[in-house]
């Protein structure tokens, strides 16, 4: 398997605001979930090699729907979900309240997924949201893995031990490391998520 798929093509498929309003699965889905400012939609498009596919913003919490991206790879097709940023306090209450049944309804729902990436920011560590987020998906039996965002905001010999705490902060569970400014731990990520999607790179 080679450590970083070809991307031949990465696109928009659809949005939604409930799992039953996405087209139904046809390949294997890997979704993205995390607070509103770590940088989810930047890791996206790092990851395909786009600059804008996923919408990024200085504005936290603009991604407001179940986004379906579809990238076509050299050993396959993968699905990514972009999943609602959540804990971002200026969204209305409202809103808020919305997001939670839509996030977990399609995490409980959706029979082509296979795994969800767990995003925080390493320099703030597992967060409460986090934390209740990933006992959700240990109840309902969903894989999980954390990938701890903008390394490189920390000094190199920061991020080994910032890693190991973010790691004890998850009761033990898979942490890789990820920068979308210089795309340190890109290559870690692929092998990760074409493991789970059953894809060979």
């Amino acid at each position: 398997m080679n450590a970083k798929p070809t991307v031949h093509r990465a696109s928009f498929v659809a949005s939604a605001t409930d799992v039953l309003d996405l087209p139904a699965p046809v390949f294997a889905e890997v979704a993205f979930a995390g607070k509103s400012n770590v940088g989810k939609s930047s890791l996206i498009n790092a990851l395909l090699g786009r600059r804008n596919l996923a919408h990024t913003s200085s504005t936290p919490g603009r991604t407001r729907l179940l986004n379906l991206f579809r990238a076509e790879l050299e050993g396959g097709t993968l699905d990514i979900v972009d999943l609602p940023g959540y804990g971002y306090a200026k969204v209305s209450k409202a809103e808020r309240r919305a997001w939670g049944p839509m996030i977990e309804a399609f995490l409980q729902k959706r029979p082509g997924l296979r795994c969800v990436i767990v995003i925080v920011d390493l320099r703030r560590g597992v967060q409460d949201e986090d934390r209740q987020l990933l006992e959700f998906l240990a109840e309902i039996g969903r894989d999980a893995l954390i990938v701890a965002t903008k390394t490189d905001k920390l000094s190199h010999s920061q991020v080994w031990p910032a890693l190991q705490q973010v790691k004890r902060q998850a009761g033990g569970a898979i942490v890789l490391g990820f920068s979308a400014e210089t795309n340190a731990g890109r290559d870690e990520l692929w092998r990760a998520i074409l493991e789970r999607a059953g894809i060979s790179g």
